[in-house]
């Protein structure tokens, strides 16, 4: 087996500040992408959320029921 060659030096890897500036640069607009496509993600499971409850109740009104929308208990007054 022959010896382990020496480490040369990473000066050749070492960015430049123009380089490092569009690096974080690059990394912010990702950043920025991945919490619109989150917020946008929330945003559409909301609408389904609405969209099947609005669903069911008009199901509900259509089949000919009179007592369709959902009773909340702490709304009841006494």
């Amino acid at each position: 087996m022959s010896p382990p060659r020496p480490i040369r030096s990473l000066r050749r890897y070492r960015l430049s500040d123009e380089a490092r500036k569009a690096e974080a640069d690059r990394q912010t607009k990702g950043l920025a992408a991945l919490a619109f496509s989150l917020f946008l993600v929330l945003i559409g499971l909301y609408l389904v959320q609405r969209l099947a409850a609005q669903s069911r109740i008009e199901d509900c009104l259509m089949s000919g029921r009179t007592n369709c929308m959902p009773v909340d208990p702490t709304k009841l007054s006494r």
